[in-house]
């Protein structure tokens, strides 16, 4: 964890490939995880869900900054533009997908994922699947659900240019 206090822009931060679900930013180091919530800035580009239909026992938070997506929500959709706001109480089935003609960039915030992960439901979801985002299996397994996915790749350059 960071014991000291610091400021980055987001520009200049560590951004990383999620394979098929866009590039994201995290603010922090695999070996110095946030301890009482998890921030990233994720950026979709149209089409491209931001991971799988899941369920998580923390609540989430997602802010659209730029863009557009769409928000599979208990297996309904639902529209997301600039300045909308997702609350995500724990236990809602959810995935983002970006939509319109330009990338979509999310800010979110939750609990960090190394203290839920074994909380986490993936639900076989018919809406979520004509996205791409849906499990074929019902699962509580990360592993198992992500199996046949490219989720995760390398560091990426932030996906706009720098100030």
């Amino acid at each position: 964890m960071s014991e000291q206090w610091f400021v980055v822009n987001v520009g200049d931060a560590e951004w990383e490939s999620k394979g098929e679900f866009g590039v994201r930013c995290r603010f922090e180091s695999p070996d110095a995880r946030f301890p009482h919530f998890g921030i990233t800035v994720q950026v979709l580009q149209p089409g491209q869900p931001s991971g799988l239909y899941h369920a998580e026992d923390a609540q989430e938070g997602f802010l659209v900054l730029a863009g557009e997506c769409l928000a599979v929500i208990d297996g309904q959709e639902h529209p997301l533009r600039q300045w909308d706001y997702f609350h995500c109480p724990p236990d809602t089935r959810h995935v983002l997908v970006g939509a319109g003609e330009q990338p979509c960039t999310v800010l979110m915030v939750g609990a960090p994922r190394s203290a839920s992960l074994s909380e986490i439901l993936y639900p076989e979801d018919p809406v979520a699947a004509r996205h791409g985002a849906s499990v074929a299996h019902t699962t509580r397994s990360s592993m198992q659900a992500y199996a046949d996915r490219s989720y995760t790749g390398g560091p990426e350059r932030a996906p706009w240019p720098q100030a």
